[in-house]
Parts: C-alpha cells; structure tokens; sequence
C-alpha cells in the first residue's frame, strides 16, 4: 500500500485548467503544464489498495490501478509505466479523454471524493515520453503471416500494435488522409493535441506495422479481394453513421452534423486549412445533444468566436449525486460541467426540436423547440411551452447508429449484422467470415475509448490464434459481456 493514511490526509486535487479567457484564444490543451507535477504523488497515495480493487471492474481494460499507483506515490516512474503498459498501449489517449469510469467505482468513493486516477494515469505517461521509458518494441522473430486492420482509431491501432509486436505483417488502412480516426478529427485540439497521436504513430512504425492512408476499403479496394491478398482481417471501422434529426427545415444550408463540423476545425490545426468552411464566428450557435461530442461542439464554437452558443438535450438534467438505480459501482449519469461548459454558453434539458426556420436565402435563421417530459415512461411535448431562438449554425450531436454500410464494406465481405446493426461476432471476436474480426464501436456500437483499445487488444487475440493456433497475448473480455457496458 502507497500511503496508509494518504486516503485520510490528502484531499482530492485535479489537474488546473487555463484561465478561460486565455485558453479560448489558441487551440492547445487546456491543462495549465506541470501543474500535476507537484500534487500526483500524494494523490497516488489516497489509493487505499483495496482487497478487491473495485476500479478494475470499471475498467474495461483492467488496469492495474493500485499497482501503479503506488509506484506513483514512490515516484518510480519507469516501473509505474511498466504497468500501466501491461494493459494499455495508448494510455496518453484514455488519460485525456476517458469518462474515468474507473473513479465512479473506486472504494474511496462511496463516500470520500475518488483517487485522481485518470490524472495519475496521464502523469505517469507523460513522464514516461519524458524520460524515453516508451521505446519501440518490434518482433523478436516474424511469423510469416499478414493481417489487414481497417480502420485507425484507438480500436483498430491497438490491435495492430499487439498483432505486430506478435510478430504479424500488419497493415492498417484508413480512409481518411491521416492516421488516427476519430481521435485525429473527432476529438478537438484542446482536449488532446495530436502530438500525441502522431509520436504513438512513429513508435508503431518503428516497431514495423504499415500504414495506408486515403484508401477506402469497399470504395478503392474491394473487401474480398483484400480477404484473399491477407491471412486474416480486423475490422475497426467505428460507427460514423451520425444520428441524423429528420424535422422540417433539416435541409437548410447551416444545419451540419457534428462530425461534419468538428473535422474540419481540427483540419485548420493540422494546416490544411486557413479557415474552417463550416465556422462559427459572430453566428449564433446552436448544438443538440448533451454528450461528450456536443460539448466538443460548444468548446470548438467558442474558440471561433461564435456570438452565443445553446445547448439542448431532450433528457432531463442529470443530478449532483448518484441515483438509487445507479448505485456504487456502476457508472452514473451525473450532471457534468466540462472545460467547454467552463468557457460559456447556455444549455438547455428537457427540450426537443420541432422544425428550423430559415431565411429567403435558404440558411437556417432560427429553431424552434418545445419543453418535454416523462410520461408512463414515454416522452410527451407539454403545450405552451413552445419558442423560437435564433441560429445560424447548428450541429447535430446526438450519437452514432451503427458502422457505415454505404461503401460496399459489409456486403462485399459478406458480413452478418446483430440485431443493433452493427457487425456480429462471437466471443473471440470471429464474424461469420472465416479470418474476419471485428473490434470497437464496428461491433460493439457506440461506445468509449477504453471499450475501443480493450477490444482491439483482444480481436488481436483471436487473430493471433487464428493464424497460430495459440496465443501468448492477453485474455480477451469477451464481448457478449455486457455487464461492464458503460
């Protein structure tokens, strides 16, 4: 154990965030540098090393918090990334970007303010790149056998990481001109600058996993040839079918999903762009839907001086404390004020859209919405509340329904869809088709980036048996296992 008493000595402290008028002027990350530095130790220490670390549950890829914890706390930092490493191949992504369902079950938590884990986390690999602890890892000896990963997202690079260092000829092919999915255009600058995408991307490299990008399996190459030219195939293809919002007025030019939104802001980042086609400057701005993409939206807005920006989640809004039907330690739905929120901006619950109003020009001027509520457990309009507020720019924020089956991707393999509509599998991760699997949100539907990094690692699994009869990579969480869904 860390610190005996550091769970009873030390209060909880967090990472501190740039002051709002600061950080709403550039792109970079909000967290003010080092200001973990001083404070992590001691916090590594409030872990109390439970009998039964309840935060492993709520991890989907089980790390083994309270180990590198208190390496932490002992500030040996080459053996704290040791294991963080056994069990994450990108722990500077779920460090920045992971909901911490770990935390919601941690044992402090029931009635203390949980163990910082996800800052411990984040601490440890950023010492890690820091001090050279993360080195490429290539193969003792190859294989001889070769295996395709479609897709590049934290799903579909986990499982090229574990197939290659298994000693596999891996090539990922991504649609998009750069490596990364939705971590490179999904997820915005200041939540996670793509430094981190792109030296993880040079590490794999050296390690010998092959990268194509621009290359549309289904469109550029067709998915049975590409079966026949690999000995096995992993699909991580995401769910990038945006939920779309068919009221009248959907049409008007203005009314943008978020996925068509937020690439191109990030795209102004990378350089391609001096301004983003889609912008937000001096328009009122309006996102709906109350997710974690929806505040991506909100931060983005702000930081291309938008004049106002809503809100709106047609569910009420969550409470402070946990519900009586989401005891410890499952993952609650809380109510959640992210550095976006920090930043302004008015967000609305319990509404819904009923049209867009537009201009003579064809652009969208106005929404219209009305108040909602709960009834025999269906959602009712209540009359009377209805108004009209005004938008120049809207986006469409409300989730994913399943993996994109317009590029021939599906049918040309041949591929079985569960009952939700995303690609079925069974508990190794197999689909119908002999040498296809499939990891992440192509499978599991929507989900977070710990599900995604923890299926790709173990498709990988049933890959490498696949190819050679067993496996020395990790045991795989099975997927019909819904028991950890968050």
């Amino acid at each position: 154990m860390a610190d005996p008493k550091g769970f009873l000595t030390t209060g909880r402290e967090v990472a501190q965030t740039r002051p709002v008028a600061e950080r709403v002027k550039d792109w970079n990350e909000v967290y003010v540098p080092g200001s973990l530095l001083p404070i992590i130790s001691k916090q590594a220490g409030r872990c109390m090393d439970c009998g039964i670390p309840f935060c492993h549950n709520g991890c989907p890829l089980g790390n083994l918090i309270p180990e590198w914890n208190d390496y932490a706390y002992r500030e040996d930092w080459t053996a704290a990334s040791e294991r963080l490493h056994a069990t994450n191949n990108f722990p500077e992504f779920t460090g920045r970007l992971c909901p911490a369902p770990c935390e919601s079950a941690c044992v402090l938590g029931i009635n203390q303010p949980a163990v910082t884990i996800k800052n411990v986390e984040v601490s440890i690999i950023d010492k890690a790149w820091d001090s050279g602890d993360v080195t490429p890892q290539p193969p003792e000896r190859l294989s001889g056998k070769t295996v395709a990963v479609i897709g590049s997202g934290p799903a579909g690079l986990a499982a090229a990481q574990q197939l290659t260092r298994a000693g596999h000829t891996v090539v990922v092919y991504e649609r998009a001109d750069r490596i990364g999915g939705l971590l490179r255009y999904g997820i915005p600058e200041f939540k996670m600058e793509k430094s981190h995408i792109n030296r993880r991307i040079e590490q794999m490299r050296l390690e010998g996993t092959k990268f194509r990008t621009g290359v549309e399996i289904g469109q550029d190459i067709d998915a049975a040839k590409l079966r026949r030219r690999y000995d096995a195939v992993v699909i991580a293809a995401g769910a990038t079918v945006s939920r779309d919002l068919p009221v009248p007025g959907r049409e008007l030019n203005g009314v943008h999903f978020a996925m068509e939104y937020l690439p191109l802001a990030n795209k102004v980042q990378e350089g391609d762009l001096t301004v983003a086609p889609i912008h937000a400057g001096g328009k009122h701005v309006v996102v709906i839907g109350g997710g974690d993409t929806g505040a991506d939206c909100v931060g983005t807005a702000h930081r291309q001086g938008a004049a106002s920006v809503t809100q709106l989640e047609i569910m009420p809004k969550p409470g402070e404390d946990r519900n009586a039907n989401q005891p410890w330690p499952t993952f609650p739905m809380l109510y959640k004020v992210t550095s976006a929120h920090e930043e302004g901006g008015e967000r609305v619950y319990s509404v819904s859209t009923t049209h867009f109003e537009g201009d003579e020009d064809g652009n969208v001027a106005a929404l219209h919405l009305v108040e909602v509520e709960f009834k025999d457990g269906k959602l009712e309009q209540k009359p009377g509340t209805e108004r009209r507020i005004p938008a120049q720019l809207v986006t469409l924020a409300m989730g994913f329904t399943g993996t994109d089956q317009s590029n021939g991707l599906v049918q040309q393999f041949g591929l079985e869809l569960d009952q939700r509509g995303n690609v079925a599998r069974d508990e190794h991760y197999a689909t119908n088709v002999d040498g296809v699997y499939v990891a992440g949100d192509a499978g599991r539907g929507q989900s977070l980036i710990v599900w995604a990094i923890a299926e790709g690692r173990s498709a990988a699994r049933g890959v490498d048996r696949f190819l050679t009869g067993t496996s020395a990579l990790p045991a795989p969480i099975r997927p019909t296992d819904r028991s950890l869904l968050v």
